[in-house]
């Protein structure tokens, strides 16, 4: 019973074409964030470390990148919802499956140890995000337009304020 139930709510959320990543893939996540009731798309983009748990519901790939000198390491479980795309950027061959040695490594040194091939390509993107992307950029193009019109009218409002006022004084 329990697992018949466990198996109808992972087959609704599991992602249908999920990406096969390896450690040693450059790639960008495109995750949508929610501020308060603003919606916008962010990415993180990094170096493959850890993929764990295959393509099932438990599956998790971990990406490092280096910000402002400090190393930055993020776990995606891969059928994340907020999760839009996933784009390989390329492959840096490693003789490890885990490459943690790397975190003790500069950017510079990894990429001169290591080989890679450049190939541009999109490894894997959810098919409603493309039109999710294009309904948010749309909602903040009306924002701003609704923006500049308040801004016109507030200065129109002041304007015709300070014309009251100078023909009150005269």
């Amino acid at each position: 019973m329990h697992a018949k139930l466990l198996a109808l709510v992972s087959a609704r959320s599991q992602k249908k074409n999920t990406p096969t990543l390896r450690a040693g893939d450059v790639v960008r996540v495109h995750q949508k964030v929610r501020e308060g009731n603003k919606e916008r798309i962010q990415v993180f983009e990094g170096l493959v470390l850890r993929v764990r748990g295959g393509r099932g519901m438990d599956g998790t790939f971990t990406v490092r990148r280096i910000s402002g000198g400090i190393g930055i390491e993020r776990t995606f479980p891969l059928h994340l919802p907020s999760i839009t795309k996933v784009e390989k950027i390329k492959h840096i061959k490693f003789r490890q499956a885990r490459p943690y040695y790397v975190r003790n490594l500069t950017t510079r040194q990894i990429t001169r140890s290591a080989k890679g091939e450049l190939a541009e390509f999109v490894a894997w993107e959810e098919k409603e995000a493309e039109a999710e992307e294009e309904k948010i950029k749309a909602q903040h193009e009306t924002e701003a337009k609704a923006r500049v019109e308040a801004e016109k009218q507030a200065e129109a409002e002041a304007e015709a304020k300070v014309s009251a006022a100078k023909a009150k004084h005269k």
